[in-house]
């Protein structure tokens, strides 16, 4: 029997999302290229899904196989979406590679970021854990890839263990902070302060390093549009392109076509407040 996972056959449950015909640039379908899901088969490349996850670090590689076996390992294309409120599902996603947003849209379809997810990190709905999605949509900012693992299998594998089930505690637990922090700087922060902590949240630096810097680049790279970053950071592209030219004319920053070079860390940092 074929497990059933998010948006298998696309995004069929949006057809009337409350955003209307005309979606933001976030929206699921607004991006021209989105790839389909991708099973990998081997035992191997499904533990190397799992491998330098934080919540597996002491295990053994026989108790590595037998999780791989029961966590498929999925990859989805920027901008493709891998949890939709409209089509919940209960599963715990492991993420391996890229970053994933977290995010809810209000009926007048405005956006607000709960979450930027870096690798490592588990999410998705799966009440067993106290794990919620809570009406939030998951959005692939990179290409991504998880491994995906269903209730039953989560009880056998990761809660029967008190070293991951500790873990996963924790983890939650830092999520919470996180969240009550992005809360926090979206009432008391300004404009120029959240788009400065949004480009050092993205920056390599920030992730594994199975993302180094672009051949050649001798500075971090966020590759967003205007559009995307705004999205993030809760505001206008206008707004957002008028913070960047700003940034860039002190010289922090450095502009191109859905690239943004940060040239000076430090004050960057010093603009977050």
């Amino acid at each position: 029997m074929q497990s059933r996972y998010c948006l298998t056959e696309g995004a069929g449950a949006l057809a009337h999302p409350p955003w209307g015909a005309a979606p933001p640039p976030w929206a699921p379908g607004r991006r021209e290229e989105t790839a389909r899901m991708i099973d990998d088969g081997t035992i191997g490349e499904r533990t190397w899904c799992l491998s330098e996850v934080d919540i597996f670090r002491d295990l053994s590689e026989r108790e590595m196989d037998a999780i791989a076996a029961a966590a498929p390992m999925k990859t989805y294309a920027a901008g493709e979406m891998l949890y939709v409120p409209q089509e919940p599902c209960e599963v715990l996603f492991i993420l391996k590679r890229g970053r994933v947003r977290v995010f809810r849209v209000s009926a007048e379809g405005r956006a607000l970021t709960c979450a930027i997810l870096a690798p490592g990190t588990i999410f998705g709905e799966m009440l067993l854990l106290g794990q919620r999605m809570y009406g939030n949509f998951a959005e692939a900012l990179d290409d991504v890839t998880v491994c995906v693992m269903h209730r039953a299998d989560v009880d056998r594998f990761l809660l029967s263990d008190a070293r991951i089930a500790t873990r996963i505690t924790e983890t939650l637990g830092r999520r919470l902070a996180e969240l009550e922090q992005r809360l926090s700087d979206s009432v008391f922060k300004s404009v120029p302060q959240r788009v400065a902590t949004t480009l050092l949240t993205l920056m390599p630096e920030h992730e594994s390093s199975t993302r180094p810097l672009r051949p050649g680049a001798k500075h971090p790279q966020v590759s967003l549009t205007h559009e995307q970053l705004a999205a993030l950071v809760g505001t206008s592209r206008e707004t957002v392109t008028k913070v960047l030219h700003q940034f860039a004319g002190q010289g922090l920053i450095r502009l191109a076509r859905g690239r943004i070079t940060v040239l000076k860390t430090g004050q960057l940092r010093d603009q977050t407040g």
